[in-house]
């Protein structure tokens, strides 16, 4: 069994989609297409052998990964998912089975970078690779005559048994390379399973084959039936699901940089589904589409700035943390931390206004011994009143309700969050 206790304690990381594609300002892969039949946003469709030759054209002469994972770190990302390889077929590494690589067209080995940089900062490494390849000739290649634009599901050209059995042992050799080439790979996030059955992939012999080269590489449930971990994209679930999970999200609405797409989420919005997600016990795979230059938009800077402030003072509420009280308890986004000796500590996040003051249910309030504001760390009044019944029975360790007043001036722009300190119970330490 692969380790996964690690994982969700991680609560922030960064998903970087970029290739050739961000020189032009378009969509990774799905600008070829058109996009997706009924689904936002719309894309103009480009020719498919002018967005395949548009890889000569990619020279990122501002990329600096240190840079990328320095400002990655600040924002409070413990975790990276880089592209290794999206639909269209471009590899980002070193690949010997292709020509169609970073390597063969600049000279660079962008998924080598990436990795060591991070890796240097101290986050976890996380490789994107579809299985699919829509530039591979056995896969077979896309072409304007056999793709619908926009793309429709179930509408793309399928190989021949005996043209597919062969791209699926060029795949396997490039993840080989991604997987015995670039040192410990603490997740493989894999894409593309949509085009293929199960049964053509056989995902039970990949799920093999990454172990066998990465013992303790966690794979997402994009490999079905074998998963480590689930992926809602867009949108949280609106129940935690069973299995460690993380919300992958873009900032605006595209995942490759679109300088077109205005669609921006306020740093506040962005925030408040990071603190949702810890507050289900997942994470938030927040996305970043650089340039073609190689670097991060203004406007995702701007987003990670703000990330990086109010982390610097609230990151013990989002890492390392469980799910804190119920939506009965506390009406918004809560979690919780346990110490070694017993005492808690929970932690209510305010996501909504306006309030005059906060209330909190079912608490064991005797064993409340502090609540303060996270972000000074400065006590806030507070009262409690156990539940009549607990009253009149004596009971030794009562339930009630904590009510808490914050004034108006103490808020933080983005999200303020109530810390509050509970004694273990009696006889326990």
């Amino acid at each position: 069994m692969t380790d996964t206790a690690w994982f969700n304690r991680l609560g922030l990381g960064l998903f970087v989609h970029w290739g050739h594609a961000s020189t032009q300002g378009w969509e990774l892969s799905w600008q070829l297409t058109g996009g997706v039949h009924l689904q936002d946003p719309p894309l103009s469709p480009v020719d498919c052998e002018v967005y395949f030759d548009n890889a000569t054209s990619f020279q990122p002469d501002l990329f600096d990964a240190q840079a990328w994972a320095d400002q990655a770190w600040q924002a409070g990302a413990r975790y990276v998912v880089f592209t290794a390889k999206h639909h269209d077929g471009f590899a980002m590494f070193d690949s010997a089975r292709s020509d169609y690589t970073s390597v063969k067209l600049t000279g660079r080995d962008f998924t080598r970078e990436v990795v060591d940089a991070f890796r240097a900062r101290g986050l976890r490494i996380g490789l994107y690779f579809s299985i699919i390849d829509w530039h591979h000739e056995d896969y077979p290649r896309y072409t304007d005559a056999t793709v619908p634009k926009p793309y429709v599901v179930g509408g793309h050209p399928r190989a021949t048994p005996e043209a597919f059995a062969r791209y699926r042992q060029f795949m396997l050799g490039q993840l080989d390379e991604l997987l015995t080439g670039y040192g410990q790979i603490d997740i493989l996030w894999l894409d593309g399973e949509f085009e293929y059955t199960p049964a053509e992939w056989r995902f039970d012999e990949i799920r093999e084959f990454i172990r066998e080269r990465q013992p303790d590489c966690m794979v997402n449930d994009r490999c079905f039936g074998h998963g480590d971990f689930v992926t809602p994209e867009q949108q949280l679930p609106v129940a935690p699901p069973q299995q460690p999970w993380e919300c992958c999200l873009t900032m605006n609405s595209t995942w490759g940089y679109v300088p077109d797409d205005d669609s921006w989420k306020s740093p506040r919005t962005l925030l408040h589904s990071f603190v949702e997600a810890a507050s289900m016990g997942g994470n938030l795979l927040l996305n970043v589409g650089p340039t073609g230059r190689g670097e991060f938009p203004p406007q995702a800077v701007e987003r990670l700035d703000a990330f990086a402030g109010w982390m610097a003072t609230h990151a013990e509420s989002v890492r390392d943390v469980r799910p804190g009280l119920e939506l009965w308890q506390f009406r918004g986004p809560s979690t919780r931390r346990v110490h070694a000796d017993g005492n808690e500590r929970l932690y209510l996040h305010l996501v909504m206004r306006p309030y005059e003051h906060i209330v909190a249910r079912g608490l064991p309030v005797n064993r409340i011994t502090a609540v303060s504001l996270l972000g000074d760390g400065q006590p806030l009044p507070w009262r409690v009143t156990p539940h009549l019944k607990d009253v009149h029975l004596r009971t030794p360790d009562p339930t009630g309700e904590l009510v808490v007043d914050i004034a108006p001036g103490r808020l933080d722009p983005l999200c303020s969050v109530i810390a509050i300190d509970l004694a273990p119970p009696t006889g326990q330490s």
